[in-house]
């Protein structure tokens, strides 16, 4: 759970110190640690509720100084709060070293041990903030793993103890919070890989700076705004014509489905016209359950002059007919999206990598970490060692719009810019999601949406639609491809009649 909005800063470790550099030279008494103490003891005080007695758990730099001034504030409360500091008071730095000393100086004490678990009502993990590169072993693991046998709340500092800031990788052990109050931004960290299982729900704490003018921010997270953004409300005097025509091309022997699945997706995002190009021999001629859909062979999509967005890639193969079909797609001028089966011809072919560089007109590339992987010529282990990483490469590589896929999926656009997407759930990791995912991409691209918000819309509306499914209780477990079309048709309506502005009347066709 995130307690943000869309377009919320998210910053890299190296950036985030440049801002705090910045920010203590301008700003007056309180400094950054005091603020970041009084806004997470704010919140400590909320989840411990009257009475509980609170471990804090104080780690050997700044995050440990953070979380001397969430001691000092709580005991000024008249909570209860054992301490138990892990470095050396020695080589703190001069802004942990006084909040140490201004603890002392309210009374307070340090532990040795901490109490068995049903002693707390709260414990405060302070661990270790952001920068942490090695591995946690040893007492620190131990203090990890006791942490995480409580029932009780946990209120991570900054990021949970463990957790790799910038990739959401997880070092050795690291705090499952309950809560996490991140300082200053949000860092990708906390949104991608394996942060959303550690973070629980996210409080962004600004101190009292504006960061984003001290240093403008590459990277941001998604939200429901996106999506009346993306599609204002209709005009009532229109028709199927201005809201485009998408190709689909995919649909090799035994692969239909993939096709069908994206098509499917493409006319309930709201396309006027949808024709599925299949590259099966014996393809059917009508998509049975929706036959709005216009069936032809792959070949036949290539002879339409009104698309206006065409989709390569779901079920599509990669024998010679479809590297054949990929490439008369790249050689076109329009809106393009490339998932699955078009992205591992790219990673095959040096041919149609140049041509896919060479594009003038947009193109959306929508890896998984395994396709990304092939496409950059690494292991998907590396890809996911830095996921925020690996889709900027993608994007130089490509010049594309680039989604990289999975857990907090990476959008990243050819000026530099990069999002993290904060909706989705496991019901996700099933087949056909990825299907979908493009069909609505081409929907977004053939009703005129900007192709890098179309990127950003799609991506969010898919796993939005995927976690109202959970709410009704029709997933994780058991959710399927094809009822994430129509969840998210029903998003994309009441975002829209949200708007307040008359979104019906007659049409004609």
């Amino acid at each position: 759970m995130v307690c943000f909005t869309h377009g919320t800063p998210v910053y890299r470790t190296d950036d985030i110190r440049r801002i705090e550099s910045l920010a203590a030279a301008r700003i007056g008494p309180p400094g950054l640690m005091e603020r970041a103490g009084r806004f997470a003891a704010e919140l400590a005080r909320e989840l411990a509720g009257n009475g509980t007695r609170i471990a804090i758990l104080a780690g050997p730099g700044n995050n440990g100084g953070d979380a001397f001034v969430v001691a000092r504030l709580l005991k000024q409360s008249w909570f209860g709060v054992d301490v138990l500091f892990t470095g050396d008071e020695h080589k703190l730095s001069a802004d942990a070293a006084a909040a140490l000393d201004a603890w002392r100086g309210a009374g307070g004490t340090l532990t040795e041990s901490l109490h068995a678990q049903g002693r707390y009502g709260l414990v405060v993990d302070g661990l270790f903030g952001i920068g942490l590169q090695r591995e946690l072993t040893g007492r620190y693991a131990e203090l990890v793993e006791w942490m995480n046998a409580h029932d009780s709340p946990v209120l991570a500092l900054d990021v949970p103890s463990g957790l790799e800031s910038d990739t959401g990788r997880v070092l050795g052990a690291c705090v499952r919070a309950s809560h996490t109050i991140t300082f200053i931004g949000l860092k990708p960290g906390l949104l991608t890989l394996e942060g959303a299982e550690h973070c629980g729900e996210i409080r962004v704490a600004d101190l009292g700076i504006d960061a984003a003018q001290l240093v403008p921010p590459a990277g941001h997270a998604t939200g429901a705004e996106l999506l009346r953004a993306a599609l204002p409300p209709r005009r009532l005097n229109t028709h199927k014509g201005d809201y485009g025509s998408v190709g689909i091309v995919g649909g090799a022997a035994g692969m239909v489905g993939a096709a069908f699945l994206c098509a499917r997706a493409a006319l309930k995002l709201g396309a006027g016209r949808v024709y599925v190009g299949l590259a099966a021999a014996d393809a059917p001629a009508l998509d049975v359950l929706q036959p709005e859909l216009m069936v032809r062979r792959a070949e036949a999509i290539f002879e339409l002059d009104h698309l206006s967005a065409l989709a390569v890639g779901p079920g599509l193969g990669t024998l010679a007919e479809a590297e054949a079909l990929l490439e008369r797609a790249l050689h076109t001028a329009l809106s393009l999206v490339l998932d699955a089966d078009a992205l591992n011809l790219v990673a095959a072919h040096p041919r149609l990598r140049t041509t896919l560089a060479q594009r003038a007109s947009a193109t959306l590339l929508t890896p998984h970490p395994a396709e990304a992987a092939r496409l950059l010529g690494t292991s998907t282990a590396d890809v996911q060692r830095d996921r925020v990483a690996a889709a900027l490469k993608l994007v130089q590589t490509f010049r594309s719009a680039v989604v990289l896929k999975g857990a907090g999926s990476v959008c990243a656009w050819p000026d530099g810019r990069w999002a993290i997407n904060t909706s989705g759930n496991p019901g996700m990791a099933t087949a056909g999601m990825g299907d979908v995912l493009t069909g609505m991409l081409a929907a977004l691209l053939s009703q005129g949406v900007e192709p890098g918000l179309a990127l950003e819309a799609g991506v969010y509306v898919h796993g939005a639609a995927a976690d109202a499914l959970v709410v009704e209780g029709r997933g994780p477990i058991g959710m399927t491809a094809g009822e994430v079309i129509d969840a998210a048709r029903g998003m994309i309506n009441r975002a829209e009649a949200a708007s307040d502005v008359r979104s019906a009347g007659a049409t004609h066709s």
